[in-house]
């Protein structure tokens, strides 16, 4: 035994003397690194360089002493370049949320607009993040034994939305030393994998990872490495051929669930009826009644982004309960910058009112729950009927050849407590005809010919407005509340269509809501009696709980799962029965709020 110490001690003496000699030599990846990062991202750095370009680099290391090693000596490298400070960041387990949101924009931003250049992260960053918005170019500083950590970790850049015609994910090999042979084989093999399977196959994943289950032993790397060449999607092909048809499976599943969504999605649409031209034109007619300018146009769309508007930030600032409202259009916060210096510095970003399709912070794309959405809105229809003279009438003319009338009324459905439970526009329309001609009551047209005149309606409005003659309008306003009169009855008519529809509707979302809450009891109920069955006494209850004060707690917390137990009883019938009332209807309105006269132009 004294001899085998004396003979470990004088090894641990050899390894410390070589680890001595070493520690201030030349790191051979650090070298690489600042000669890349010369090349591509600081030129002439060596040489006393001081300005960076646009290219990022994300960086991965296995251990967090790797990553300060790493980050100093970097730091160190980078100090007299221009905004040195800013260049290099750090993203680990315990980094803060606000601080890990803060680096994900800032990765993701124009290089012009963050300094940000090198993101250096540990396996924390490497699921769930997108980083391809500005960065093409990843490196393992040292690689996982697992192969799918590794496409993780190569999945924060390569991956859809990735602008970049190319990706490149780098790692370090030394041929002279044999346990980086292995590593080099674990990478081809799943990148080879991956060519053929889409993707690294779990059962195949879990033969690699147990080959390297105890590291990768000096004496052993070869075989190691020999063993992981083998491993190839014919090997086990049964449980391959498995996983594949599963994999077809989900494929299936989520094709067809994205064609069930964009059918929800059409059919929104379509019971919406809101184009985001007449989303706009309501926001513009809304900011004119605040006073202030509407959205004007910015940049016109193009293949890699819609149509941006601006909106008149600076009038609306003045006011100070638009402040949080606004704040959602500006630049994020950086960090340390008090909120009235950032209100009087950030940019007001432009709106767009469609989908950007990708990744970014260069415009805010409005929609119908955006908060700034919702408070014009708001006014537009509080304000809008009284201000715009919409509940009086419109006229417009139209190469439509024969007058028409269209009258609008409001249907609202109201619940226990008065609460609206549903509101729509019910139009009716008819042929208008002077009432000295009349021998009859004007008359609703069909479903057809109701179309067509809403069609031309909105068609005349959205068009440049013709003039009509002063004795036209002067005609059609003595003849107003007849018409009214007259076609009142088609109108309620219409309404008890509509609210039969709604109350329909309102009907199934009910039942959806109770069986929802129905479901959640249920769970509720099934945890709970788990709850209990586990805190039973037994003889391992009383070593875990030897304290008398812990005992009663456990006592107490049975008692009131008990409790909520009968509760949960009562609540299965009573909660779904409360959820279905809530969407009966107990009162309904139908008031008249507008008419419109389609004019013909040459009349």
């Amino acid at each position: 035994p004294a001899a085998l110490l004396a003979a470990e001690q004088d090894l641990v003496a050899r390894m410390a003397a070589i680890a001595d000699a070493a520690h201030d030599a030349p790191d051979a990846r650090i070298a690489w690194l600042l000669h890349w990062i010369e090349d591509e991202m600081c030129p002439a750095l060596s040489r006393g360089g001081r300005a960076w370009n646009g290219r990022r680099l994300l960086i991965f290391t296995e251990w967090d002493d790797t990553r300060r090693w790493l980050e100093g000596r970097l730091r160190l490298a980078v100090a007299h370049t221009d905004d040195a400070d800013r260049r290099i960041a750090c993203y680990t387990g315990p980094t803060r949320q606000k601080e890990r949101e803060r680096l994900k924009l800032a990765f993701n931003l124009p290089p012009d607009r963050a300094p940000l250049r090198i993101l250096i992260a540990t396996d924390a960053a490497r699921e769930g993040l997108n980083f391809q918005r500005a960065c093409h170019d990843l490196l393992h500083f040292d690689l996982p034994w697992n192969p799918s950590r590794l496409e993780q970790r190569n999945g924060r850049i390569d991956r859809t939305l990735q602008p970049a015609p190319a990706v490149f994910c780098r790692y370090f090999f030394f041929p002279q030393r044999i346990e980086d042979r292995v590593l080099q084989v674990l990478v081809r093999k799943s990148g080879t994998i991956r060519e053929e399977l889409g993707s690294m196959a779990a059962v195949l994943e879990t033969r690699v990872t147990s080959l390297l289950a105890n590291g990768i032993r000096h004496a052993e790397a070869a075989v190691t490495a020999q063993r992981i060449e083998a491993v190839a999607p014919g090997a086990g092909q049964t449980a391959v051929e498995a996983e594949l048809e599963e994999g077809r499976e989900r494929d299936a599943e989520l094709r067809a669930q994205l064609d069930r969504l964009q059918r929800q999605l059409d059919r929104s649409g379509r019971a919406i009826g809101l184009r985001s031209e007449q989303l706009r034109d309501a926001l513009s007619a809304s900011l004119a009644l605040a006073g202030t300018a509407p959205v004007t146009p910015g940049l016109p769309a193009a293949p890699d982004h819609p149509a941006t508007f601006a909106v008149p930030a600076a009038v609306l600032a003045t006011d100070p309960s638009w402040q949080p409202t606004l704040d959602l259009l500006r630049t994020p916060q950086p960090p340390g910058m008090s909120v009235a210096e950032w209100r009087a510095t950030a940019q007001v970003r432009p709106v767009t009112f469609d989908d950007p399709g990708t990744l970014g912070q260069d415009a805010v794309q409005l929609h119908l729950e955006h908060r700034l959405v919702r408070r014009l809105l708001a006014r537009f229809t509080t304000q809008g009927l009284v201000h715009l003279d919409l509940s009086r009438a419109c006229l417009a003319a139209t190469r439509l050849g024969e007058p028409r009338v269209v009258l609008l009324g409001r249907l609202s459905l109201y619940g226990p407590g008065a609460a609206r439970l549903h509101e729509e526009i019910v139009p009716v329309t008819a042929r208008w005809r002077d009432p000295d001609l009349r021998t009859a009551p004007l008359r609703a047209y069909s479903e057809a010919g109701e179309a067509r005149t809403l069609d031309m309606l909105e068609e005349s409005l959205a068009g440049p407005q013709r003039p009509v003659a002063p004795e036209t309008r002067a005609r059609l306003q003595a003849t107003m509340a007849r018409d009214i009169e007259e076609l009142r009855p088609y109108l309620d008519e219409a309404a008890a269509a509509a609210r039969a529809r709604a109350e329909a509707m309102l009907a199934q979302r009910g039942e959806r809501e109770a069986e929802g809450m129905r479901k959640l009891l249920v769970d509720q109920r099934t945890r709970i009696a788990g709850l209990i069955r586990n805190a039973e006494p037994t003889d391992q209850l009383t070593l875990l709980f030897p304290d008398e004060a812990e005992r009663r707690q456990v006592q107490d917390d049975r008692r009131a799962w008990e409790r909520r137990l009968e509760a949960l009883a009562r609540e299965e019938t009573t909660e779904p029965a409360r959820v279905l009332a809530g969407y009966a209807t107990v009162a309904s309105r139908v008031e008249p709020v507008g008419i419109a006269y389609l004019w013909p132009a040459t009349a």
